[in-house]
């Protein structure tokens, strides 16, 4: 029986669970996610990397929101399972506008979305009061959708910097994780913070679900289930394995 985009949400944000990591296999596209529903994956994620790359685009919004639509309307229309979106900085910086945007996303299909803090297509993070206004927006736009959206609140301190400093960043990644989910985001997604350690401290006292980015740095499935993580995303590592598999399937036919 096909659920509705309200039950789809509701599912969604019951698949994170601290200590059994919901993961989340990012695709670019309709034909990635029903192979990967196919091969049961318990929800389908975007990523904008590879959304962008797939279609001939640099990330960082460079890709436009209608084509980013259309791409979330054919994957929500091809598979059942509960969809996210990588909708970076929400294409716009004003919280009205970046609700207006939310909006469409959820027309379009999404039950959850991933929402930095970095000002794309500028420099530095938005202000800590500011990116709570832009969260309180988002959620606002949802309830008025009549969507439980999954907001998973994702700051890019650690993505944005040499893993030698991430220390120095805990008390402001801790400081933003308090206050994203003060403003009613659903999840805190920390990328490119690789020590095991640090994980830990992140996940300590959360009152949100942590998401992390696997990599090759990263630790492994198994230890992150350990360290009480509750998503684990893979990012834009199986487009380039994909686009490395199709290179070297093509090469070896001569």
């Amino acid at each position: 029986m096909t659920m509705t985009q309200h039950q789809k949400a509701r599912l969604f944000k019951g698949l994170h669970v601290k200590g059994d990591p919901l993961v989340l296999y990012n695709i670019w596209d309709a034909g990635g996610a029903k192979a990967i529903a196919d091969a049961g994956a318990k929800a389908i994620a975007t990523g904008s990397w590879p959304v962008a790359a797939a279609h001939g685009f640099e990330d960082g919004e460079v890709i436009p929101l209608d084509f980013v639509l259309s791409i979330v309307d054919r994957i929500a229309a091809t598979v059942d399972a509960p969809l996210t979106v990588d909708f970076e900085g929400g294409y716009a910086a004003a919280p009205d506008e970046v609700a207006a945007n939310v909006r469409r996303v959820i027309r379009a299909g999404a039950v959850g979305i991933n929402f930095e803090d970095r000002v794309v297509k500028g420099e530095g993070f938005y202000s800590l009061a500011d990116q709570v206004a832009r969260i309180q927006a988002i959620r606002d736009a949802a309830i008025a959708e009549g969507v439980a959206l999954f907001i998973n609140a994702r700051t890019d301190l650690f993505l944005s910097s040499d893993p030698s400093v991430h220390e120095e960043l805990m008390g402001e990644a801790i400081e933003r994780r308090q206050a994203y989910a003060e403003a009613g985001a659903d999840g805190f997604f920390a990328p490119g913070l690789t020590s095991s350690r640090l994980i830990g401290e992140i996940v300590d006292g959360a009152s949100l679900p942590v998401n992390i980015l696997m990599t090759k740095d990263q630790v492994s499935l198994q230890e992150a289930a350990e360290l009480g993580v509750s998503r684990a995303s893979y990012g834009p590592g199986p487009y380039r394995d994909a686009m490395r598999d199709l290179a070297q399937r093509f090469t070896s036919l001569f």
